[in-house]
């Protein structure tokens, strides 16, 4: 019985000792590119004088509150449309530009624009990454002849497959942030 006891506190002192060894050793990973908090995503379209923005903002993010979401006015038919999207993180002051991030890693993003079948619209990519494949901060929204309401859906992924068929269900990745516009075209 005293072998089996010293045993068992040896055993006790090399468990405890293994358990306080140290982190210098590098086995720790290292947390690389952390995931972006974004509360705020702005579309901008631009057509002439005309300027129509769509707005997401959630500034309490996965809190309770739904985003507020809003579109300043209802794209024309049959019309150019260039655009710019926005990503911001307003959790601070002032506010972080995520959208330089996203472009500085244009290997790793790409933004999907995704209208429903009410709304008659084409989106034509306007920046690429070093590989020319899409990134989609920068595209041009052409509306066609025909007048609707629907909704255009605004995602951005995260390491998505590249290239990929410019659909979702293609992408692959982690979903950054996604929102579902209301469109009317009239």
């Amino acid at each position: 019985m005293k072998n089996f006891r010293n045993y068992t506190l040896i055993a006790l002192t090399a468990i405890s000792l293994a358990a306080c060894s140290s982190d210098d050793d590098g086995d720790i990973p290292e947390i690389i590119n952390e995931e972006e908090v974004i509360t705020t995503l702005n579309l901008t379209l631009q057509s002439g004088a005309e300027t129509i923005v769509l707005t997401s903002q959630d500034l309490d993010g996965d809190g309770p509150n739904a985003p507020t979401i809003t579109v300043s006015g209802n794209l024309d038919v049959s019309t150019v449309y260039n655009g710019t999207v926005e990503f911001l993180n307003e959790t601070e002051s002032p506010a972080e530009d995520i959208t330089e991030e996203v472009e500085e890693e244009a290997d790793e993003h790409q933004v999907f624009y995704t209208p429903s079948a009410g709304v008659d619209a084409a989106i034509a990519y306007g920046n690429f990454d070093s590989d020319n494949n899409p990134l989609g901060t920068v595209v041009t929204l052409t509306t066609g002849a025909t007048a609707g309401t629907g909704t255009l859906t605004v995602t951005l992924r995260h390491e998505p497959t590249k290239p990929n068929d410019g659909t979702l269900s293609d992408a692959g990745g982690e979903t950054d942030i996604q929102v579902t516009f209301p469109v009317t075209v009239e």
